[in-house]
């Protein structure tokens, strides 16, 4: 498998704009992820504790890289607010090349690494 396709979409469910925006910033500025959408105005209704639910809730939606996967979800598991936060990786199968490979080269950990290149 390439590079740019050992990509994955990281889903997350916030109980607020406010608390999306820090999850986001979080994996952001620690290089876990390239980058962050967040999608204010989602309903959720689920079951929880043998309840249905439902919540007013924010999407946020980071691009990450296989490596980086396990450790971006351990630390939004940790830094968020639920009980039992969302937080799932879902393969990327395809995409535009040089997106992927930018994600790739934004989650590079080394410091000698170009941070340059396209937003979204």
């Amino acid at each position: 498998m390439s590079a740019r396709l050992a990509v994955r979409l990281v889903y997350v469910t916030a109980p607020s704009l406010a608390e999306a925006e820090s999850l986001a910033r979080l994996a952001v500025t620690r290089r876990l992820a390239a980058c962050a959408n967040i999608l204010p105005g989602m309903r959720s209704l689920y079951w929880w504790r043998g309840k249905l639910e439902q919540a007013d809730e924010v999407v946020l939606l980071l691009k990450t890289t296989e490596v980086l996967a396990g450790e971006l979800t351990r630390v939004l598991a940790e830094a968020h607010s639920y009980d039992c936060p969302c937080v799932v990786v879902l393969p990327i199968e395809g995409g535009h090349r040089d997106f992927l490979d930018w994600i790739v080269a934004e989650t590079d950990q080394t410091p000698e690494t170009d941070k340059t290149g396209p937003r979204g």
